[in-house]
């Protein structure tokens, strides 16, 4: 197992700068409530919400963003338990079936950019844990205006190391899905599964 890997399996809900990681619309700040929400498979509603919010945030128009990464990590990981208990659980049934549509996504929009890079470098940054840099975090404080630029701003220049480091890393986390993938004999969701099975290689 290299550093990678071992830093994708051991890395804790609290190691994380959610506060200072973008996605789409916000600040991750609230991602770790949504976890638990999703991850405690109680009420059907609530992990719906929950789950809806952080995939809306994750993925828009093909683009990832800071948090994506780290989202993965924890989806991944629930995944995997949802998998385990979907023939007793219609909440965690619910789970796998959206999780394997957005998993497949993912790993298809990175098959897309590195086809795309081809004729240019696609050279993320060396390590996972590198992207929680000071340097490539969000700024801590700084009033709603001073957000709106900065904003902007995080889009437009982001460097090239660090936007490939979002797709790489989003990937490498879906690369622990291949055993589990064979769990799944429900009749419905074995064909999405084999389908993203054949992406991650």
């Amino acid at each position: 197992m290299n550093e990678n890997q071992k830093y994708i399996c051991d890395v804790k809900m609290e190691d994380i700068l959610w506060n200072r990681l973008t996605t789409a619309y916000v600040r991750a700040t609230e991602f770790p409530k949504y976890f638990s929400i999703i991850e405690s498979m109680e009420s059907k509603k609530n992990v719906k919400t929950a789950l809806e919010e952080v995939l809306r945030n994750i993925e828009h128009q093909s683009t990832l963003w800071r948090a994506t990464p780290f989202a993965m990590i924890f989806l991944e990981r629930i995944f995997q338990k949802a998998v385990l208990q979907m023939d007793k659980n219609d909440i965690a049934y619910d789970i796998v079936k959206e999780l394997l549509r957005f998993f497949k996504l993912i790993a298809e929009i990175f098959h897309e950019i590195v086809q795309y890079s081809v004729k240019q470098k696609f050279e993320p940054l060396p390590y996972f844990s590198d992207m929680l840099k000071e340097e490539y975090l969000f700024p801590e404080e700084c009033d709603d205006e001073e957000e709106e630029e900065l904003w902007e701003e995080d889009i437009e220049n982001c460097s090239e190391e660090l936007s490939c480091s979002f797709y790489y890393y989003s990937y490498q986390v879906l690369l622990n899905c291949k055993e589990i993938l064979e769990n799944i004999n429900d009749t419905t969701l074995k064909e999405q599964a084999h389908k993203l099975q054949k992406l991650l290689y």
